[in-house]
């Protein structure tokens, strides 16, 4: 690309497509089905794995800087939601990865010798080690190419102590296995970019490796999509919050819309007839109040009129025993009286009987004598 080429997509990347009033760059919006969405959020995999092993090649939708930058200023104003379609997009291809891992290692279970699982360990070890020192070395080169000369020198001094686990664990493996097959290459998927890894391969082939711009390329495309999830998540939480407060909004506006009509249908005769109505609500209610304070009246005054009778009951029925006692003692003095005159009179009957029959003796004696 030339260097007036450059800068036009430079100043395209900052002002977008009305920078020179080219109206027919302004036919094709942003928001266009065919605009790439992953390219506005710039991770599309097509732009970061250009160049590489895996050149993916151009992508079948439209890229441009200046879509792009008129992107960035229409969000800042409201929200497109374009994270989702980039979401989906690289889902797809990061799927489609770990399926070609995952092809790629039951290929080499095929095609390599069976190990036994201690063995196997032993070698997973190594291989863990190599990535180490890989990762070590692409870091300290990145340092060093910044100008951080020191922290790239502690790097290198990590690196040294991890070659000598490596060495040790090397020495483990090959002591674990015949020599012959321990000549053997024994390779190993990247579980991030699917290449493939030599158990012997060197330090400067590692750093190559995880230095390089697939593997650096596949974990931005990874954490770029895990950034994106996060974005997606809480947007849609955020969405399903404020759809459900303008429902309820919208709702509340109904039920108010509802009440107006019916109170601008209402007729003035029906308002007076309506007002009649609560006042005389008003004034039964009132009536109830007052009833139902003359019932609480009347129920204190009857408790308190049934404890007085009560106490009056309890001094008369005192009173009441006493005079029957009195009464009982009389009558039994009467029934002594009554039967004292009754044994008296019948005294005196027998009495009269006997002289009677004394006296009818005395006259059949004397006319017996005569």
């Amino acid at each position: 690309m030339s260097a007036q080429a450059q800068m036009r997509a430079l100043l395209d990347q900052l002002m977008g497509t009305a920078r020179d009033g080219d109206e027919t760059r302004q036919r094709v919006k942003f928001t266009d089905d065919r605009v790439c969405k992953s390219h506005l959020l710039d991770c599309c995999p097509h732009d970061i794995l250009a160049g590489t092993r895996m050149d993916l090649g151009e992508c079948t939708k439209i890229h441009d800087l200046a879509l792009r930058a008129d992107y960035e200023i229409a969000s800042k104003e409201r929200d497109l939601f374009f994270e989702l379609d980039a979401m989906d997009h690289l889902e797809s291809f990061i799927a489609e990865c770990d399926r070609r891992t995952e092809l790629a290692k039951k290929r080499l279970a095929e095609t390599q010798e069976e190990i036994s699982a201690e063995v196997s360990a032993k070698a997973e070890k190594v291989h863990e080690l190599n990535e180490d020192i890989g990762k070590l070395l692409a870091k300290a080169e990145q340092l060093g190419a910044e100008g951080n000369v020191d922290e790239s020198q502690k790097i290198l001094m990590e690196v040294e102590k991890v070659r000598a686990k490596k060495k040790e664990a090397e020495e483990e493996y090959r002591n674990s296995m015949p020599a012959s097959s321990f000549q053997q290459q024994k390779l190993r998927v990247c579980e991030v970019c699917s290449a493939y890894l030599g158990l012997h391969d060197n330090d400067r082939r590692l750093a190559d490796h995880f230095g390089g711009k697939l593997h650096l390329g596949f974990i931005q495309i990874r954490e770029k999509l895990d950034q994106l999830r996060k974005t997606v998540a809480e947007k849609q939480e955020k969405r399903n919050q404020d759809r459900l407060r303008r429902r309820e909004e919208r709702e509340r506006e109904e039920r108010m819309g509802r009440r107006e009509a019916l109170r601008q249908c209402v007729s003035p005769r029906s308002r007076s007839r309506e007002r009649r109505r609560r006042r005389s609500r008003s004034a039964s209610r009132d009536r109830r109040k007052s009833r139902s304070r003359s019932r609480d009246r009347h129920r204190r005054h009857r408790s308190r009129s049934r404890s007085h009778s009560r106490g009056h009951r309890r001094g008369s029925r005192d009173r009441s025993s006493k005079h029957k006692s009195s009464r009982d003692r009389s009558s039994r003095e009467k029934s002594r009286d009554r039967e004292r005159k009754e044994k008296s009179s019948s005294e005196r009957r027998h009495e009269s009987t006997n002289g009677k029959s004394r006296s009818k003796r005395s006259e059949e004696r004397e006319a017996g004598e005569i």
